[in-house]
Protein backbone atom coordinates (compact mmCIF):
# COMPACT_ATOMS: atom_id res chain seq x y z
CA UNK A 1 0.00 0.00 0.00
CA UNK A 2 1.02 3.34 -0.87
CA UNK A 3 1.33 5.45 2.32
CA UNK A 4 2.38 9.03 1.78
CA UNK A 5 0.47 9.97 -2.01
CA UNK A 6 -1.24 13.02 -2.20
CA UNK A 7 -5.10 12.95 -1.81
CA UNK A 8 -5.65 14.19 -4.90
CA UNK A 9 -3.53 11.41 -5.84
CA UNK A 10 -4.99 8.73 -4.22
CA UNK A 11 -8.67 9.68 -5.32
CA UNK A 12 -7.79 9.59 -8.86
CA UNK A 13 -6.26 5.91 -7.94
CA UNK A 14 -9.66 4.90 -6.69
CA UNK A 15 -11.38 6.50 -9.15
CA UNK A 16 -9.57 4.26 -11.64
CA UNK A 17 -9.88 1.19 -9.80
CA UNK A 18 -13.46 1.82 -9.11
CA UNK A 19 -14.22 2.49 -12.69
CA UNK A 20 -12.67 -0.86 -13.78
CA UNK A 21 -14.35 -2.76 -10.87
CA UNK A 22 -17.76 -1.61 -10.86
CA UNK A 23 -17.68 -1.85 -14.82
CA UNK A 24 -17.13 -5.21 -14.45
CA UNK A 25 -19.19 -6.31 -11.35
CA UNK A 26 -21.80 -3.45 -11.22
CA UNK A 27 -22.90 -2.21 -8.15
CA UNK A 28 -23.62 -5.15 -6.39
CA UNK A 29 -21.17 -7.22 -6.92
CA UNK A 30 -18.27 -5.14 -6.59
CA UNK A 31 -15.50 -5.35 -3.72
CA UNK A 32 -14.38 -2.49 -1.68
CA UNK A 33 -11.46 -4.67 -0.66
CA UNK A 34 -10.74 -5.35 -4.77
CA UNK A 35 -11.04 -1.37 -5.30
CA UNK A 36 -8.67 -0.61 -2.04
CA UNK A 37 -5.82 -3.19 -3.38
CA UNK A 38 -5.78 -2.30 -7.59
CA UNK A 39 -5.68 1.23 -5.92
CA UNK A 40 -2.85 0.57 -3.96
CA UNK A 41 -4.46 2.16 -0.29
CA UNK A 42 -6.14 0.80 2.44
CA UNK A 43 -10.03 0.10 2.25
CA UNK A 44 -10.86 3.04 4.81
CA UNK A 45 -9.60 5.77 2.16
CA UNK A 46 -12.33 4.86 0.15
CA UNK A 47 -14.73 5.65 3.38
CA UNK A 48 -12.81 9.01 3.82
CA UNK A 49 -12.86 10.07 0.58
CA UNK A 50 -16.28 9.30 -0.91
CA UNK A 51 -18.13 8.43 1.95
CA UNK A 52 -20.10 5.17 0.69
CA UNK A 53 -19.51 2.54 -1.64
CA UNK A 54 -22.66 3.51 -3.52
CA UNK A 55 -21.27 7.49 -3.48
CA UNK A 56 -18.11 6.02 -4.87
CA UNK A 57 -20.32 4.31 -7.93
CA UNK A 58 -21.92 7.80 -8.75
CA UNK A 59 -18.86 9.51 -9.02
CA UNK A 60 -17.28 7.14 -11.15
CA UNK A 61 -20.18 7.45 -13.28
CA UNK A 62 -20.06 11.29 -13.04
CA UNK A 63 -16.72 10.91 -14.31
CA UNK A 64 -17.06 8.83 -17.19
CA UNK A 65 -20.32 10.90 -18.34
CA UNK A 66 -18.19 13.96 -17.93
CA UNK A 67 -15.95 12.65 -19.81
CA UNK A 68 -18.22 12.06 -22.48
CA UNK A 69 -19.59 15.18 -22.65
CA UNK A 70 -16.39 17.01 -22.93
CA UNK A 71 -15.44 14.76 -25.42
CA UNK A 72 -18.54 14.13 -27.60
CA UNK A 73 -19.33 18.25 -26.76
CA UNK A 74 -23.59 18.70 -27.60
CA UNK A 75 -24.81 18.66 -31.37
CA UNK A 76 -24.24 21.64 -33.61
CA UNK A 77 -24.82 20.96 -37.33
CA UNK A 78 -24.62 17.80 -38.52
CA UNK A 79 -26.78 15.30 -36.61
CA UNK A 80 -26.17 12.47 -38.41
CA UNK A 81 -22.23 13.04 -37.61
CA UNK A 82 -22.98 13.79 -34.17
CA UNK A 83 -24.91 10.22 -34.09
CA UNK A 84 -21.20 8.65 -34.96
CA UNK A 85 -19.07 10.92 -32.47
CA UNK A 86 -21.62 9.05 -30.09
CA UNK A 87 -21.00 5.74 -31.67
CA UNK A 88 -16.74 5.90 -31.74
CA UNK A 89 -16.33 7.45 -28.16
CA UNK A 90 -18.64 4.17 -26.72
CA UNK A 91 -16.59 2.02 -28.94
CA UNK A 92 -13.21 3.98 -27.43
CA UNK A 93 -14.52 3.37 -23.90
CA UNK A 94 -16.71 0.48 -23.31
CA UNK A 95 -17.03 0.46 -19.71
CA UNK A 96 -19.24 3.99 -19.54
CA UNK A 97 -22.00 1.14 -21.68
CA UNK A 98 -21.11 -1.22 -19.21
CA UNK A 99 -21.67 1.22 -16.06
CA UNK A 100 -24.63 2.90 -17.16
CA UNK A 101 -25.91 -0.65 -18.06
CA UNK A 102 -25.04 -1.71 -14.33
CA UNK A 103 -26.67 1.70 -13.12
CA UNK A 104 -29.81 0.63 -14.58
CA UNK A 105 -29.88 -2.50 -12.71
CA UNK A 106 -28.95 -1.58 -9.51
CA UNK A 107 -31.61 1.72 -9.61
CA UNK A 108 -34.08 0.28 -11.78
CA UNK A 109 -37.11 3.08 -11.31
CA UNK A 110 -35.86 4.38 -8.66
CA UNK A 111 -34.25 7.96 -8.70
CA UNK A 112 -31.06 8.19 -9.45
CA UNK A 113 -28.59 10.18 -6.42
CA UNK A 114 -27.73 12.95 -9.27
CA UNK A 115 -30.94 12.66 -10.99
CA UNK A 116 -31.04 17.03 -11.19
CA UNK A 117 -27.83 17.29 -12.75
CA UNK A 118 -28.31 14.39 -15.26
CA UNK A 119 -31.68 15.53 -16.61
CA UNK A 120 -30.01 18.89 -16.76
CA UNK A 121 -27.54 17.75 -18.85
CA UNK A 122 -30.16 16.39 -20.97
CA UNK A 123 -32.57 19.39 -21.19
CA UNK A 124 -29.32 21.19 -22.82
CA UNK A 125 -28.81 18.64 -25.32
CA UNK A 126 -32.31 18.36 -26.24
CA UNK A 127 -32.23 22.32 -27.01
CA UNK A 128 -28.89 21.92 -28.83
CA UNK A 129 -30.87 19.48 -31.10
CA UNK A 130 -33.90 21.54 -31.44
CA UNK A 131 -31.52 24.55 -32.69
CA UNK A 132 -28.74 22.01 -35.33
CA UNK A 133 -28.80 22.97 -38.55
CA UNK A 134 -30.77 25.89 -38.25
CA UNK A 135 -33.66 23.08 -38.49
CA UNK A 136 -35.85 24.10 -35.81
CA UNK A 137 -37.44 20.33 -34.38
CA UNK A 138 -40.31 21.00 -31.89
CA UNK A 139 -38.85 20.05 -28.34
CA UNK A 140 -41.13 16.58 -28.82
CA UNK A 141 -39.13 16.00 -31.93
CA UNK A 142 -36.01 16.87 -30.23
CA UNK A 143 -36.62 14.50 -27.64
CA UNK A 144 -37.38 11.98 -29.93
CA UNK A 145 -34.32 12.33 -31.87
CA UNK A 146 -32.25 12.20 -28.81
CA UNK A 147 -33.87 8.96 -27.48
CA UNK A 148 -33.44 7.55 -30.76
CA UNK A 149 -29.67 8.03 -31.47
CA UNK A 150 -29.04 6.18 -28.54
CA UNK A 151 -29.01 3.56 -30.76
CA UNK A 152 -25.52 4.56 -31.55
CA UNK A 153 -24.73 2.44 -27.91
CA UNK A 154 -26.82 -0.52 -29.14
CA UNK A 155 -23.68 -2.84 -31.12
CA UNK A 156 -21.90 -2.29 -27.91
CA UNK A 157 -24.80 -3.09 -25.24
CA UNK A 158 -26.13 -6.00 -27.04
CA UNK A 159 -23.50 -7.28 -29.24
CA UNK A 160 -25.35 -10.45 -29.57
CA UNK A 161 -28.45 -8.57 -30.62
CA UNK A 162 -26.26 -6.83 -33.34
CA UNK A 163 -24.75 -9.72 -34.62
CA UNK A 164 -28.49 -11.61 -34.51
CA UNK A 165 -29.92 -8.88 -36.70
CA UNK A 166 -27.18 -7.85 -39.19
CA UNK A 167 -25.34 -11.02 -39.35
CA UNK A 168 -21.81 -11.33 -38.52
CA UNK A 169 -20.85 -10.10 -42.00
CA UNK A 170 -21.97 -6.68 -41.27
CA UNK A 171 -21.04 -6.48 -38.18
CA UNK A 172 -17.73 -7.06 -38.78
CA UNK A 173 -17.20 -4.75 -41.95
CA UNK A 174 -16.91 -1.76 -40.11
CA UNK A 175 -19.92 -0.21 -41.53
CA UNK A 176 -21.62 0.06 -38.32
CA UNK A 177 -20.47 3.79 -37.81
CA UNK A 178 -21.84 4.66 -41.11
CA UNK A 179 -24.81 2.84 -40.37
CA UNK A 180 -25.85 5.11 -37.08
CA UNK A 181 -24.80 8.13 -39.25
CA UNK A 182 -27.48 7.53 -41.86
CA UNK A 183 -29.76 6.44 -39.74
CA UNK A 184 -29.58 9.79 -37.95
CA UNK A 185 -29.26 11.91 -40.82
CA UNK A 186 -32.64 10.00 -41.78
CA UNK A 187 -34.64 10.93 -39.01
CA UNK A 188 -33.62 14.77 -39.43
CA UNK A 189 -34.85 14.27 -42.88
CA UNK A 190 -37.96 12.33 -42.18
CA UNK A 191 -40.84 13.88 -43.95
CA UNK A 192 -43.10 14.28 -40.44
CA UNK A 193 -40.69 13.73 -37.50
CA UNK A 194 -40.64 17.49 -36.41
CA UNK A 195 -44.85 16.91 -35.81
CA UNK A 196 -43.67 14.06 -33.37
Amino acid sequence: MKANSRPGETRARLLAAARAEFAEAGMSGARVDRIARQAAVNKERIYGHFGSKEQLFTEVIAEALGEHAEQVGLPRDDLGEYAGRIYDFHQKNPELTRLMMWEALYYRDKPLPDDRVRAAHYTAKVAAVAEARGHRFDERAAVAFVALIAVAVWPLAFPQMTRLILGTADVDSGDLRAHVVAMADALVSARGFDAL
